[in-house]
């Protein structure tokens, strides 16, 4: 639904799909009748039920992954294909010209934040997620090439989420750099746990994006309910004075050139630690896929000129 525009075009394009333990939910496949029309499709998974149970598809296998795939690669010939990594390259270079990391602005956007973080932890951070605009703009941003370095609660919507599984990480790895990345709404459902990560003195650090919205209920009612937006504008406490209340470390950024330089102070400080950010109000996660729309049928983002022209609130 928020994957990339190249990405989401391969799939659709592909003569051959290897589905690797995953359950083809709608998130995933856009309108079922339509996704990946043209492929053979081999999906492994461990579980015998998910086989053909959404997707009909050529082959599947029974087995775990390991296993699986251990025996499948040694039968498998390098052949290249330089007429579709063109392809797939042209498709790469529209989704640039529409990159917000590629534009000017004077606003903060998550995803400048987010992407500066992944600088500041030249990548090596253990990224924890609660649910929203900013979950989608950790993943698109913060390059995970480590193994088992994203926690999210993925599709189930738990909003809440985050600060206690961050707090969670801080014992499994106390000497791990760790980041929860959380909304103003959903921080506000367990920020009593504040509380506990400075009586556990976890070692963590809080990335609070503050829009003043729900922003990814807010971006589907401005998508498609014309503006209309209900509960979505939400109000909050001074997350500073909560921050000091509780006996943390707190900063708070609305301009760019202070992020790295803050991050790196936060990391710096023993202890937990929350920083607010103070993004863009209207900001959308882009792309985006439409509730029943085909995979490759993607609302793209404007140029920043074009983004809040035409807006009301």
């Amino acid at each position: 639904m928020h994957g990339a525009y190249w990405a989401n075009h391969a799939i659709q394009k592909a003569d051959l799909l290897i589905a690797c333990g995953m359950r083809f939910d709608d998130r995933v496949t856009g309108k079922i009748e339509t996704y990946s029309p043209n492929s053979k499709k081999i999906h492994i998974d461990i579980d015998p039920s998910e086989l053909n149970k959404n997707v009909e598809v050529d082959v599947g296998i029974r087995g775990d992954l390991k296993s699986v795939l251990t025996a499948l690669l040694p039968k498998i010939q390098e052949v290249k294909h330089d007429a579709w990594t063109e392809k797939i390259k042209e498709w790469m270079q529209i989704s640039h010209t529409r990159e917000i990391l590629h534009q000017k602005s004077d606003k903060l956007f998550s995803a400048f934040v987010i992407r500066d973080i992944w600088e500041a932890t030249k990548g090596n951070a253990l990224m924890v997620t609660d649910v929203g605009q900013h979950q989608m703009t950790v993943a698109q941003y913060y390059y995970q090439d480590n193994p088992n370095s994203l926690l999210t609660s993925g599709g189930l919507g738990t909003m809440g989420y985050g600060l206690p599984a961050a707090i969670g990480a801080s014992f499994a790895g106390r000497g791990e750099d760790i980041w929860l990345v959380v909304g103003d709404g959903g921080i506000q459902m367990t920020i009593q746990e504040l509380a506990t990560a400075v009586q556990e003195n976890a070692n963590i650090n809080i990335a609070l994006i503050n829009n003043g919205y729900l922003g990814m209920v807010r971006q589907w009612q401005e998508m498609f309910y014309d503006n209309r937006f209900s509960q979505t504008p939400i109000s909050s406490p001074d997350f500073l004075k909560i921050t000091e209340a509780y006996g943390l470390k707190g900063y708070r950024v609305s301009d760019r050139k202070d992020v790295i330089s803050t991050v790196l102070e936060a990391q710096a400080h023993e202890g937990p630690t929350l920083i607010e950010f103070v993004v863009e109000e209207l900001e959308m996660v882009y792309p985006m896929v439409a509730a029943g729309a085909d995979l490759d049928d993607m609302y793209q983002r404007p140029l920043v000129e074009e983004q809040f022209s035409d807006m009301e609130v």
